[in-house]
């Protein structure tokens, strides 16, 4: 089932309305769907290398904006939406654990997950229900998708379908690696206080 809806996901970047596809999928992978938007990203950027940052504004926005849809599931439709999302992820025994101490952390989460391959939608839910404070989670998904968006837009602009196999296999885990370096700098910071 899953290689069905990536295979139809990848279809509609052919399509005439392949941006507004784009905007979609953004929206709707930020709270529930189980597919990345790069994988209509990508094409997109290859197919018109002229329109990379349009293509790359509109996914963010569109990410960014069901990013705030997940919150909402989170704050006002956890037990009803929120709970059976994050079950399907393997996310729900954690949920307790984890909102105790989650707002402390919330804004790195957000940014950490926006950037990585960890399901974004899992930390948009996790934001609502534990109520990280908006503006916070608002302003770390700006930086965080639009960082992950607009590099994969540079990337393809600058080195075009070469670019695409990096893209694909390492990119996540290079963002990863580089955000580890960051927070554990920050944590070196914090405990040498």
């Amino acid at each position: 089932m899953l290689r069905r809806l990536y295979d139809w996901t990848i279809s509609l970047a052919a399509s005439r309305h392949a941006l507004w596809a784009l905007a979609a999928v953004s929206f709707v992978e930020s709270s529930v769907f189980p597919i990345p938007p790069d994988v209509l990203l990508i094409p997109l950027i290859l197919a018109r290398p002229q329109d990379a940052w349009r293509i790359a504004g509109i996914c963010t926005l569109a990410s960014v904006a069901g990013g705030a849809f997940g919150y909402f599931i989170g704050w006002g439709l956890f037990e009803q939406v929120g709970k059976p999302i994050l079950a399907f992820y393997g996310m729900d025994a954690k949920f307790d654990r984890f909102a105790a101490t989650y707002n402390d952390w919330g804004a790195w989460a957000v940014l950490v997950a926006g950037v990585t391959p960890f399901p974004y939608k899992v930390i948009t839910i996790l934001s609502g229900a534990t109520g990280l404070h908006f503006g916070v989670f608002m302003l770390a998904s700006v930086i965080a998708r639009g960082l992950r968006f607009f590099v994969i837009a540079a990337l393809l602009w600058r080195f075009g379908p070469p670019i695409r196999d990096f893209i694909e296999e390492r990119l996540g885990l290079v963002f990863s690696l580089g955000l580890a370096a960051l927070v554990g700098g920050f944590l070196v910071i914090e405990l040498g206080r």
